[in-house]
């Protein structure tokens, strides 16, 4: 006589994973720390200057793309092909490309035509140290170079082409571009939560499913384990946009690398100043524990990824 079914099983072995999750370990800061130095060990093999005419372009995108940062969507991409059943190593370059494209959008968003940014990450905005056209070409170029790495990458051909598909839709006009003209058409007027939810779905959110998607197809993963990645990312995407929200109001400049205050200067509508501070840490709450749901039974081992999710609601920058 069986005296557990298989669902039961499985809430039982995520419920483990969840305590697990909460807890934050050593072991997993030292994993988080493993994983982001071998992204960065990777990312600093693309691009050298071979003494080429557009010597300074290739300088202009290794600066940006290897200006630090959490790298937190390749991360989540290398961790779900690892929960999904696959090695971190067969998604460590459609990782990069992740980071390629993320990289892109940055440099773009600090333009003085768009959120005109003199800073990122603690230095001098791309544009501020290359000029605005060298800066210009040099995200358009990451943008290229992030499918040409994604397809060139040693994945099998079927999953390099629907990886591509998933990244070209958070890169277009329904993802980061939408977002951002929709971000930038707003400026100055009164918003709704829808959308607000509407912008962030697509200028945040979509890259974090995006990267999650990809980190399952990558290890030749279900249906099932797509869409569960595809709801906790999405879910921590905007956990992560609420708190930028936040920490644009309460972080000190050097934490965040960037001047903080630029959405009450710029007269944008928030969720902060929609919902006010304690609202918000609700809600980045109720995201964060969505986002763990999400995960269920559909993988053999989240622990890592559960942690994660909590880490995120207590960054300082």
């Amino acid at each position: 006589m069986k005296l557990h079914s298989d669902s039961s099983q499985k809430d039982a072995r995520a419920a483990t994973e969840v305590e697990a999750g909460r807890q934050g370990s050593e072991k997993m800061q030292e994993e988080l720390r493993l994983c982001q130095a071998f992204i960065e060990r990777r990312l600093a093999e693309f691009f050298p200057d071979a003494g080429e005419g557009y010597a300074a372009l290739l300088e202009s995108m290794r600066y940006s793309l290897l200006a630090g940062g959490k790298r937190i969507r390749p991360v989540i991409c290398l961790k779900f092909c690892e929960a999904a059943g696959g090695s971190a190593e067969s998604a460590l370059d459609a990782a990069c490309a992740i980071e390629m494209l993320h990289t892109y959008s940055l440099i773009h968003d600090d333009l003085p035509c768009m959120d005109d940014d003199d800073t990122r990450r603690g230095m001098p905005s791309n544009h501020i140290k290359f000029g605005e056209y060298t800066a210009t070409l040099a995200g358009d170029a990451l943008q290229a170079a992030a499918f040409e790495t994604l397809l060139k990458s040693e994945l099998p051909p079927e999953r390099a082409a629907e990886a591509a598909g998933i990244l070209a839709q958070a890169a277009g006009a329904h993802g980061i571009c939408g977002g951002q003209y929709l971000d930038i058409f707003k400026e100055g007027k009164p918003m709704t939560a829808h959308e607000i939810i509407e912008i962030h779905s697509a200028k945040t959110a979509a890259m974090f499913s995006a990267a999650a998607r990809i980190g399952v197809i990558a290890a030749g993963g279900t249906q099932e384990q797509i869409a569960a990645a595809e709801q906790y990312a999405l879910s921590i995407g905007m956990a992560f946009q609420i708190k930028d929200d936040v920490l644009d109001r309460s972080a000190a400049p050097e934490e965040l690398g960037k001047p903080v205050g630029s959405d009450m200067q710029n007269n944008k509508t928030t969720f902060l100043t929609l919902y006010g501070m304690q609202e918000c840490e609700k809600m980045i709450r109720a995201e964060t524990e969505k986002a763990i749901a999400a995960l269920g039974g559909a993988f053999t081992n989240t622990s890592f990824l559960v942690w994660l999710a909590y880490l995120l609601t207590e960054r300082k920058y």
